[in-house]
């Protein structure tokens, strides 16, 4: 059988939006899904690695944090590479896996409408309505909350 898209999408997308949560409930839902084989194996380990990467965000050697999501080319790129390792026959069946899960990471992340997307802290980003305070990122203006209430 193999592994459902809509559930690896929507698992990128709730990586992306920081709902860890409900991402590992989906990462849970693909591990009852997958056969067990060495590439759905290496697949499977590739997307927790995000998980966990995505969550800490303060690896300095981690891949996943230091993606610029606005820059598609670059994204098209780095799937370019990760399917060209997925094809190399040099590679073993967890490693080939392993690539697949990134390329398609890089396929859904390319097609993700970054402007839309929470920022790090959890804020909509400047052309969404709610915003922080330069000085406590943690807040919320109250005049934008206020506005929130009356719409």
């Amino acid at each position: 059988m193999p592994i459902p898209q809509a559930l690896v999408t929507r698992f990128f997308q709730l990586l992306v939006n920081r709902q860890f949560t409900e991402a590992e409930r989906e990462l849970e839902k693909l591990k009852q899904k997958m056969h067990k084989t060495e590439w759905n194996r290496g697949y499977f380990r590739a997307l927790y690695g995000m998980l966990l990467s995505r969550k800490t965000n303060g690896d300095a050697y981690a891949f996943f944090p230091k993606l610029d999501l606005g820059d598609k080319a670059a994204l098209h790129a780095y799937r370019r590479e990760f399917l060209e390792h997925m094809r190399n026959g040099l590679h073993g069946e967890f490693d080939r896996g392993f690539f697949s899960a990134w390329a398609d990471c890089m396929r859904v992340l390319s097609r993700i409408d970054v402007a839309s997307l929470p920022n790090a802290n959890g804020a909509m980003s400047e052309n969404g309505r709610i915003q922080t305070l330069k000085s406590d990122k943690s807040q919320v203006t109250m005049e934008n909350f206020l506005k929130e209430e009356e719409d």
